[in-house]
């Protein structure tokens, strides 16, 4: 039997409203901070698109007012389970933006579960957008995403990541990492998001990298979606390395 359900959050962000606009109702702006890669032709009643390692998904435009509100909702499944998202844009001063997340609709006989992830999930990914308007904005981000099912339980996966990344102490906002993957050059940076036992951010002068721990119910698989903003970027050679460095990555 189906469930449903409305989740809220609020953001303030480091950007103006024209800004965040591009950032959320375009598909380039969308690959900058969210995972896999989306489509959106504009106006109300135009279809989006996003796909997700493959799994495809698409929604019928319900808002469209630009530098006010964008709003989606998801075609039912065969369940009438579906997804709707809106979004609602007001400027502050100086130059901020105060974003509106509302996602409603259907959640299937698992939907406690899947609730509680999303919730925890787009503090992430808003935690993203934050990221990308501040440091980011105007460029279009190439998204990377990796893979590794059944990596292990969250203290065993994060003290690999840490270790990996190079972070002696504590895994908090501003703790400084420097680590290599084979084949790409040297990555310098600073932990932006600290969000264990679920998901890890780091920053750079060029991408925002991420690390999610989807939790025993998913298979306790660690995903990376990753976002590159420097010059003559090649997600396909960078996504393989990447693949590589999580398939390698000694857990447990």
């Amino acid at each position: 039997m189906g469930h449903a359900f409305e989740l809220t959050k609020d953001i303030e962000l480091a950007a103006t409203p024209e800004q965040v606009w591009e950032a959320i109702a375009t598909g380039p702006g969308i690959d900058s901070w969210f995972m896999g890669r989306s489509e959106v032709n504009p106006g109300e009643g135009s279809r989006t698109r996003h796909d997700m390692a493959g799994f495809v998904s698409e929604a019928t435009v319900t808002g469209w007012e630009p530098g006010k509100r964008f709003a989606y909702r998801g075609d039912a499944g065969p369940d009438g389970t579906f997804m709707a998202i809106e979004y609602l844009i007001e400027g502050r001063e100086q130059g901020s933006t105060t974003l509106r997340l509302v996602q409603s609709g259907v959640l299937g006989d698992n939907w406690e579960t899947e609730y509680e992830a999303m919730k925890v999930g787009w503090d992430m990914y808003l935690g993203t957008l934050a990221a990308y308007v501040a440091h980011f904005a105007g460029r279009a981000g190439a998204p990377v995403t990796a893979f590794r099912p059944q990596a292990g339980t969250p203290d065993q996966v994060w003290a690999a990541v840490a270790h990996a990344l190079g972070i002696s102490g504590p895994v908090t906002e501003g703790a400084p990492v420097r680590f290599t993957v084979d084949g790409l050059p040297p990555v310098d940076g600073v932990v932006d998001l600290a969000g264990l036992p679920t998901y890890l951010g780091v920053r750079t002068d060029d991408a925002l990298y991420r690390f999610l721990h989807s939790g025993t119910e998913r298979g306790n698989a660690l995903v990376l979606g990753h976002h590159l903003f420097g010059p003559q970027q090649d997600p396909e050679r960078t996504g393989q390395a990447w693949q590589n460095w999580v398939a390698a990555l000694p857990i447990g």
